[in-house]
């Protein structure tokens, strides 16, 4: 090499050394991106907000909170973007900020340790915060509007991260020029997939047959009818509980969330401790079930407990209600009070459910007019397509449940996980179009389940004061579909005995928890405190599933056993099996 090829080396030692019309040019970018920002926010709350327009007025501008508090921002994220550039020009590391640097997001080390990446990182960061801080700092909304614009600026944010784009993820980079770009067809691949299947997969939709290695544990239907089939499982022990166990599913997904595989299935475990256990397997609604109302699934939750009483002629079931299935229960229950039948329920246990919804999440912004209008177009056929909802509750954690496997699935071109969760989270149940309006406006909207005698289900004005039923309440610490503070509420609504469980993890986890798992905890307390605060502050944490201490409680109501034989064993009794568990419903699309 001779000296003037070493100069030219030197010379281009430092490629991302920004120029000053480099500065200049990205100032301008971040600008014009700024001020896009802006107008969009600040569009969406001028649609339906007068105390917004006045954001417009220039002689008001200067002395507008909201403009004041975006000034601040701005001014803030222009010293971060000197002191970026300034390290950047002196080829020194920067440091991202602590919060930063635990986004799983950028992970891969060429976020920190190369300069192009660095910059697009940080100044997305920027960006993102601003419009995040901005509407929150917006003046003159009301709890509704905010949450919608916080809702909408927050996966907005999300999804322009420079992670969901091929050229601006460094690993999606490696990986391409790695595989020669095999990893890039392979996404492609995945991606065609999912659109003609107009559903984002999770899995493998392969991975998994319902019967065969997922939803396997023994059993027969033993009872159908146009809404639901019924499931009795094969007793592995020689004396059952005396009490059978009658469990309602959400109506909205497939029942076998609880049936997962044999080391997961709380249907398998309940079975090995003893108990008679039924499942209603609900049918995913279609054109005939347009018609189909909230009597209509009441009515088969008193059928199913009618059904297994007269099966094994008992006088009364212990039952179990998962989410909005736990809603119903209760307003069957408050019936079965009302006309005097209350005692063919011993129990009632439930899973992370709601009465009151005063304090339900998210989800109640998805309740307004415009959303049932739309609603309404996507449920012309007489049933909502399950795809529809399952995009709105992948919606509430776009991070973890969209954009994540848009870059492993798409971008990446990664194996689909073996992970039969995320194939139930997957497979979508159709919704009947009356009955799906009627919940989300009487309920959610305006709240009316908690009032007494102002909804009548079968003809029988309700009122939960009136469940003397000994009640199990179930709810988890990071739940985002039945938020916590909401399914308390049930321990202000109901008159019986009741015992409150808080279970470590969310919505499915904080649930499906085996006990072998050894995985989260529990905390038990004061079943007669005032408020949830004074629960928690008085609460006891036992590591693991909560699973035995369930168990416990229900021996509490009875524990009396006997054979099991006869009308015990799935198909022996006064009700022929019908087929195999887990029956046709379940694999009906």
């Amino acid at each position: 090499m001779n000296e003037a090829d070493k100069g030219d080396t030197t010379e281009a030692s430092n490629p991302f050394l920004p120029s000053p019309e480099d500065i200049q040019h990205w100032a301008s970018v971040m600008g014009r991106a700024q001020q896009m920002m802006l107008e969009y926010a600040l569009g969406q709350a001028n649609q339906g907000n007068s105390a917004a327009a006045s954001l417009f007025d220039p002689a008001s501008w200067l002395q507008n909170p909201t403009t004041q508090a975006w000034a601040e921002q701005s001014a803030q994220m222009w010293e971060q973007g000197a002191r970026f550039w300034t390290s950047l020009a002196t080829l020194q590391p920067f440091t991202p900020a602590a919060e930063a640097s635990k986004d799983k997001r950028f992970a891969d080390p060429d976020w920190t340790g190369n300069p192009v990446f660095a910059m697009i990182r940080q100044t997305y960061g920027m960006l993102s915060e601003q419009l995040l801080t901005t509407t929150r700092q917006m003046q003159g909304l009301d709890e509704a509007a905010r949450a919608k614009l916080e809702f909408a600026a927050k996966n907005m944010a999300e999804a322009l991260s420079p992670t969901n784009l091929a050229l601006t993820n460094p690993e999606v980079i490696r990986r391409a020029v790695e595989t020669r770009g095999e990893s890039l067809l392979k996404g492609l691949k995945h991606m065609l997939s999912d659109l003609s299947r107009g559903q984002l997969s999770h899995v493998d939709p392969d991975a998994f047959e319902v019967g065969v290695n997922i939803a396997t544990t023994p059993g027969k239907v033993i009872h159908e009818t146009p809404l639901y089939q019924l499931i009795h499982y094969a007793p592995t022990t020689k004396e059952v509980f005396a009490v059978p166990l009658v469990i309602f599913p959400p109506w909205i997904n497939r029942f076998y969330i609880l049936d997962l595989n044999p080391a997961k299935s709380f249907v398998a475990w309940a079975v090995e401790q003893g108990l008679s256990v039924f499942m209603v397997s609900w049918k995913s609604a279609d054109a005939s079930m347009k018609d189909v109302t909230w009597d209509d699934y009441v009515a088969a939750q008193v059928d199913a407990i009618d059904t297994v009483r007269a099966l094994l002629d008992v006088p009364a079931v212990h039952t179990i209600g998962y989410c909005v299935a736990g809603t119903t229960l209760a307003a069957t229950l408050a019936m079965l009070s009302a006309k005097g039948e209350a005692d063919k329920v011993k129990s009632v246990t439930f899973f992370t459910a709601q009465v009151d919804f005063e304090r339900a999440g998210e989800l109640k912004m998805f309740v307004d007019d415009s959303y049932l209008s739309l609603l309404q177009q996507l449920s012309a056929p007489g049933y909502l397509d399950g795809r529809y909802m399952a995009a709105t509750f992948n919606s509430l954690r776009g991070r973890d449940l969209i954009w994540n496997y848009v870059v492993s699935n798409y971008l990446l071109g990664n194996d689909y996980p073996p992970f039969d969760l995320l194939y139930w989270n997957g497979d979508t149940t159709n919704l009947p179009a009356t009955w799906h309006r009627q919940y989300l406006v009487d309920l959610y909207r305006d709240n009316r389940l908690v009032v007494p005698n102002s909804l009548s289900v079968c003809g029988t004005p309700i009122d939960l004061r009136k469940i003397e039923v000994p009640a199990y309440i179930q709810a988890g610490r990071d739940d985002h579909i039945a938020p916590l503070a909401s399914v308390w509420r049930l321990m202000d609504n109901l008159s019986g005995p009741k015992t409150f469980l808080l279970a470590g993890s969310g919505h499915i986890a904080g649930v499906v928890n085996p006990p072998a798992a050894g995985k989260y905890q529990y905390w038990t307390g004061d079943n007669a405190a005032s408020s949830l605060e004074a629960f928690e502050a008085g609460a006891t944490e036992t590591k693991g599933s909560w699973w035995p201490h369930w168990i416990g409680w229900i021996a509490g109501q009875d524990s009396k056993k006997i054979a099991a034989k006869g009308a015990r064993i799935p198909g022996k009794g006064g009700k022929k099996a019908i087929e195999d568990a887990p029956g046709r419903y379940v694999k009906q699309r």
